[in-house]
């Protein structure tokens, strides 16, 4: 099958002929449709992943068609349009079983723990925890931006910002997560404020529903406009300076949910305590979203709620994919996502 692989970190990939992956015995072959390039999988190929060594396939966000499933799965995905949660969960583990199989001790990510997306065919473990039916009314190349980006967006703003109508949301970083979160949040009744230095990213904000747009650091605007501070600030991008701007522009009892990578140097940013303390600020991690809270979301999104199609700026054919990814870090890119579309 044909694949984009890279030998070393940082080194640019190429597309080659490779093995097929084998089928696990309690997953899936996706024939793969379409796939995201995120920027998690520009980490990846820069060596900040512990999880992934050389060589190897990167793209963990994708659509397809169930091409195989393994004996132990019980459910009739063959022939079915799917998509997958970017953590793959076991089903049996502690926080499984208490439905938060997004934090699975025991997780597997495709493009992380095994080869990926970029792809013809990608092996999906525990088929019958993961595998998520499309609805006739997402088209592949829209679907391959929710396993990752849009769901977590969506866990982001609605199971931990607990967002409701007449809230002021801050959106810190305006990439496919951040527009992501800006949409959701609009849609669920937030007044958003966007916060990015490209130009182009924050004219998509706007169209997308937020009420405000400004400039990095934003600390001291966003509570001038807000008339006290955010009641939620979400980051999508992994910067210490943005968190501690976060923090910052939140009002008294906001809460902070942290998306965005926090890598190297970045990976540690002190945290103004006396301010989450005297404040009674709450901070939060949010790391995508469990299969089996798909639902709501796609409900959403068929009903026209939300407009993940929206969000796709480019897309390109796999020979074009190595360059994207590679690039990915730069900036110099159009706002919003680029999908690689596969079959």
């Amino acid at each position: 099958m044909r694949a984009v692989i890279y030998d070393a970190f940082g080194e640019l990939p190429e597309v080659r002929d490779i093995a097929p992956p084998v089928c696990p015995p309690h997953g899936a072959l996706i024939r793969v449709e379409a796939t995201g390039v995120c920027r998690s999988d520009w980490h990846a190929w820069l060596g900040h992943d512990n999880d992934v060594t050389v060589p190897h396939v990167p793209g963990h966000e994708f659509a397809g068609v169930v091409a195989e499933l393994g004996a132990q799965v019980r459910s009739a995905f063959v022939g079915q349009r799917v998509t997958v949660p970017f953590v793959c969960a076991c089903g049996t583990c502690e926080q499984c079983r208490e439905g938060n199989q997004q934090v699975c001790s025991e997780q597997t990510q495709p493009g992380f723990t095994h080869a990926g997306s970029f792809a013809e065919l990608v092996a999906v473990h525990h088929g019958d925890v993961n595998l998520v039916p499309l609805p006739d009314a997402i088209d592949s190349v829209t679907a391959a931006g929710l396993g990752c980006r849009f769901a977590t967006a969506y866990r982001a703003v609605v199971a931990h910002g607990r967002v409701a109508p007449g809230m002021w949301v801050a959106v810190h970083g305006c990439g496919g997560v951040g527009l992501a979160t800006v949409m959701i949040a609009a849609a669920h009744g937030a007044q958003v404020v966007a916060v990015d230095i490209n130009r182009g990213a924050l004219e998509l904000a706007r169209e997308f529903g937020a009420v405000h747009t400004v400039n990095p650091p934003a600390a001291e605007e966003i509570v001038e406009l807000t008339g006290g501070g955010a009641h939620v600030s979400i980051v999508a991008l992994g910067r210490a300076s943005t968190f501690a701007d976060s923090i910052a522009g939140l009002r008294r009892r906001g809460r902070h949910v942290q998306v965005g990578l926090l890598v190297a140097d970045d990976a540690n940013p002190p945290t103004d305590m006396a301010a989450v303390i005297g404040r009674e600020l709450e901070i939060v991690g949010s790391h995508g979203m469990p299969a089996h809270a798909y639902p709501q979301m796609l409900g959403e999104i068929a009903a026209g709620r939300l407009h993940p199609d929206r969000l796709v700026s480019r897309v390109i054919e796999l020979d074009e994919a190595p360059h994207a990814l590679a690039t990915l870090g730069s900036g110099g890119g159009p706002p919003g996502a680029t999908v690689v579309r596969i079959a």
